[in-house]
């Protein structure tokens, strides 16, 4: 007999603690749940849908599931299909990288109002996860205050931003990229609480924002005359004096100059959202929508002995995608570790009727046979019932 191990969820750190498990023991079987019949997590419905290069990630993952004791069981969903109890019961060691994908509130009022929304919820309409197929209405928005001062805000504010040509090799949901399209839009509005050398832009994804077709950014020159923190460790030093240099060159930029201008704005803190307006330390800001881009939070999951936590699940909602490669081989040497001392469970097979990775594949083939006859990457499958009816077709 060998040891069977549970990893709940499907996204990279999911997958990167699958890959160190095997690394450590190549006779360990492994079952990658997730509630969703697609694999991928992040990859495929957070990460900006114009980054394909970082998509590219997910064919490393489907190639840990042609390993012949690496089962992806989707459509699965512990609460409802299995319980956390079932799964420490039937396997050897359970291993959580379910994310966070709750997005963090902004604490100030008015922040419920309809065109008031969270970065999780806005990318995953972008990206055509099932559970958001739903997006803001845009038909009259002109002025959009992005709330935020990390990658995530920039994604947000470059998707708005870009023109149709731009995203037309994406993988963006046509309903969104048709929304952006006819959306009235002039005005973004970047908006950080804190001045310009403490923001946590990097160098690529800030550079880019200076590059597009329809948008011009620019800041006010007066607010970049920080410094970043002599405390910070050297590289952290470098990233944040070249957001610096790269900003001081928007400040040169004309507002108007293009269709769209993208306002890079420091110092600001919201205080009240109203319909129409945004209230920040600084003065009132004419808003048709705001989009927080503020972290993330995540459902609570039983901890104990056997129950190992991976990626933001275990450490929040920080690091990039390699970032969870190095977490998640971590933590795959100690669970690998502490079953050596473990005798494994015998058993029947505890998983039930699930999409496994051939439903998947019929997934992935169907959408990337769809966004090729209209030259892109793929065009996703985005209602549940499709995705269910692919997955199952034999």
């Amino acid at each position: 007999m060998t040891h069977r191990v549970a990893i709940v969820g499907a996204g990279p750190s999911g997958f990167y603690a699958a890959d160190g498990l095997l690394r450590a023991n190549p006779e360990l079987r492994i079952d990658i749940i997730d509630r969703l019949p697609t694999p991928h997590g992040l990859v495929r419905a957070g990460v900006a849908p114009d980054h394909q290069g970082t998509k590219a990630v997910a064919r490393q993952f489907d190639r840990l599931l042609a390993q012949p004791d690496v089962r992806f069981a989707g459509n699965l969903e512990i609460g409802r299909d299995l319980t956390w109890d079932e799964l420490r019961a039937a396997y050897d060691a359970v291993i959580v990288a379910t994310g966070m994908v709750i997005d963090r509130k902004l604490g100030v009022p008015g922040e419920a109002e309809p065109l008031v929304w969270g970065s999780w919820r806005f990318v995953a309409w972008l990206n055509g996860h099932p559970d958001f197929r739903q997006g803001p209405d845009l038909s009259a928005v002109r002025r959009v205050a992005v709330i935020g001062n990390g990658n995530v805000a920039l994604d947000v504010a470059r998707l708005l931003a870009k023109s149709a040509e731009e995203m037309a090799k994406s993988d963006i949901v046509p309903a969104a990229a048709a929304a952006i399209a006819a959306a009235p839009l002039t005005d973004i509005h970047v908006i950080g609480r804190r001045g310009p050398e403490h923001a946590s832009f990097t160098g690529n994804e800030l550079g880019e924002m200076g590059r597009l077709a329809r948008a011009v950014s620019v800041t006010d020159a007066a607010a970049l005359g920080g410094q970043p923190p002599a405390s910070d460790p050297t590289p952290e030093r470098l990233r944040k004096a070249k957001n610096l240099e790269i900003l001081k060159g928007f400040a040169g930029n004309t507002p108007g100059s293009k269709p769209v201008t993208v306002h890079f704005r420091f110092n600001a803190a919201p205080v009240a959202v109203r319909p129409g307006e945004l209230e920040l330390t600084t003065g009132v800001l004419p808003v048709d929508l705001s989009i927080t881009c503020i972290g993330y939070t995540g459902e609570p999951f039983p901890t104990g002995e056997g129950v190992f936590a991976v990626g933001w699940a275990r450490r929040g909602p920080s690091g990039t995608i390699p970032t969870n490669r190095g977490d998640s081989h971590a933590v795959a040497q100690q669970v690998a570790a502490w079953l050596k001392q473990r005798d494994p469970k015998s058993g029947p097979d505890p998983l039930p009727p699930c999409v496994n990775a051939a439903g998947w594949h019929r997934i992935n083939k169907a959408e990337t046979a769809a966004g090729a006859a209209q030259g892109r990457p793929r065009v996703k499958l985005t209602e549940w019932p499709a995705l269910l009816e692919v997955a199952r077709e034999s």
